[in-house]
């Protein structure tokens, strides 16, 4: 008879963790900063219909990277537990930190079991409160990590490079504008060189507490996104060999959230 292979459980677990950054690392980056009236999402998604930033409730967002249909899966199931808690129960005992305990519950136990892959995905929740002091972000790593973010964040992609643009230039209560500049010129960011992402491959949200509606997420529309952007110049997007050589009329293709 033979032996069973065996893995000794600290390879497994390095195994599966390098398994699901490298995943996560294919997919672009997600930057959400906190400003002066909420929390802004920001993200490099050239897809109109495949959201990586969503409303979860009413004053509760969800971001993610990754693997679309896991993310969205989890996103769904977030929706779910706080519509039922808060119709069992009222609308303020849902928090942003009861979902990030939830998601983390649920991510952790699909890490740690053997029988499936681990999702490769890392999620933001945020949410407002009525004073910068109580606004919360969490983020959640693929393993059930939570970690309490404060100003600002980034997963997914080149992270670090990102996340280094920002800690040189955020400002604790900046405005809109000022926010949205700085996490878009984080996104385009390199150890290399610079570059401008056209607006329309932009997918921009935020937590807003001066809307009136109970609803406090909204999406930044692409018109009123190029007026806080203004001029900034051409695109620096450098097209590969293929690209320079096809027609002026030939599209990029779009690619699904990463």
């Amino acid at each position: 008879m033979s032996m069973p292979f065996y893995v000794s459980p600290e390879q497994l677990m390095k195994d599966r963790a390098d398994f699901a950054r490298k995943g996560i690392a294919r997919g672009r980056s997600v930057v959400a900063v906190q400003y002066a009236d909420g929390v802004l999402f920001v993200s490099e998604n050239p897809s109109q219909a495949l959201h990586k930033v969503s409303e979860i409730y009413d004053r509760i967002a969800f971001a993610a990277v990754g693997r679309y249909n896991e993310f969205e899966n989890l996103r769904i199931a977030g929706v779910r537990l706080a519509d039922m808690r808060g119709y069992a129960y009222d609308r303020r005992d849902v928090t942003g930190r009861g979902l990030a305990n939830a998601y983390a519950q649920t991510l952790g136990t699909i890490f740690s079991s053997g029988g499936e892959k681990p999702y490769e995905v890392e999620l933001f929740v945020a949410e407002i409160g009525d004073s910068p002091a109580d606004d919360q972000l969490y983020r959640l790593t693929y393993d059930g990590q939570v970690a309490d973010e404060h100003g600002y964040a980034v997963m997914g992609g080149a992270a670090d490079v990102v996340a280094t643009h920002l800690e040189e230039h955020y400002t604790e209560g900046a405005t809109l504008e000022a926010a949205v500049r700085l996490a878009v010129s984080a996104l385009g960011h390199s150890e290399s060189d610079d570059r401008v992402i056209p607006v329309e491959d932009l997918e921009v949200a935020v937590l807003d507490r001066t809307r009136t509606q109970p609803r406090k997420f909204s999406r930044l529309s692409p018109a009123r996104l190029q007026a806080l952007l203004g001029e900034r110049g051409a695109s620096t997007s450098a097209p590969d060999v293929a690209d320079a050589a096809a027609p002026p009329s030939a599209e990029p293709p779009i690619a699904p959230p990463g």
